[in-house]
């Protein structure tokens, strides 16, 4: 534990003082500024959105740039340049040592980004609008560190042992990960109940919002900032289906932890089993 925490915090200061964590910290306070500011254009109105609106607003900010930023950070700072890596696991330190160590300290210098954005936006809304809503922009704040920690698990299992001339190639996965879990994958789902039958398609959409954590977050974050009225098909049905709040928030808590340890754990695995 001594030397994960280590490891951990040798990340975690290297993360926080790299150029991309820091513009990604101010993009990310800047949108979310935004949103919170310009919610009530749309519907002809001005001013400051509540917690509820604003949180509501940001879900979809969140599902698209948390798993990409997650990913690409996870992979360039866990897939060493060649020499690097040798040099790194040739120190008396297990591997899953380095490999957790460097995941928790990517995980916290995230979350202390994201908490800017949310910090600011909260602020701003709290001083506009007062604290209506704030449960369910606090269940997005959740959703969002449940989200990176998921994406630093499979950027994790994608660089263990990768280096040099596997870098880019670890990259290049990284994105198409992306790609397929936020773009394609809802329109996959859609288009596949689509030639269904009502009772298939129904079952077919319900499995999709379990199995795809980007859809169990962005599930989750709609059903506390605005309950069922921001729902798109998957989640009403996957909402008919538990009957209610409480299962379809127990179902959805137990698919993310679900996915933020399998691919922590198939991670070390292949790390060991790596030559380096």
């Amino acid at each position: 534990m001594k030397s994960l925490l280590l490891c951990a915090r040798q990340e975690l200061i290297l993360t926080l003082r790299s150029r991309w964590i820091q513009i990604f910290s101010i993009v990310f306070a800047a949108l979310s500024l935004l949103v919170a500011w310009s919610g009530y254009i749309l519907t002809g109105g001005s001013g400051v959105q509540d917690f509820s609106r604003t949180a509501a607003s940001l879900v979809q900010l969140v599902v698209l740039l948390v798993p990409l930023i997650s990913l690409v950070g996870g992979v360039l700072a866990l897939s060493p340049e060649r020499g690097a890596a040798e040099l790194l696991f040739a120190q008396p330190i297990a591997r899953q040592s380095i490999l957790l160590g460097k995941l928790t300290g990517l995980l916290a210098a995230l979350l202390a980004a994201q908490a800017v954005g949310f910090g600011a936006a909260g602020v701003i809304v709290f001083s506009q609008s007062g604290e209506d809503g704030l449960g369910g922009f606090l269940l997005l704040v959740l959703g969002s560190g449940a989200l990176t920690a998921v994406f630093l698990g499979l950027a994790g299992l994608l660089s263990a042992g990768a280096g040099g001339r596997r870098r880019s190639r670890s990259l290049a996965l990284a994105l198409v990960i992306w790609f397929i879990a936020v773009v394609l994958y809802d329109v996959a789902a859609l288009g596949a109940a689509s030639f269904l039958p009502s009772g298939l398609a129904s079952r077919l959409l319900i499995v999709s919002v379990l199995v795809n954590p980007v859809d169990a977050v962005r599930t989750g974050a709609l059903l506390g900032a605005e309950g069922t009225s921001a729902f798109g098909s998957a989640s009403l049905a996957f909402f008919r289906f538990t009957q209610g709040p409480l299962n379809a928030s127990l179902l959805l808590t137990a698919s993310l932890i679900f996915w933020i340890l399998l691919p922590a754990m198939l991670a070390v695995f292949r790390l060991r089993r790596a030559d380096l």
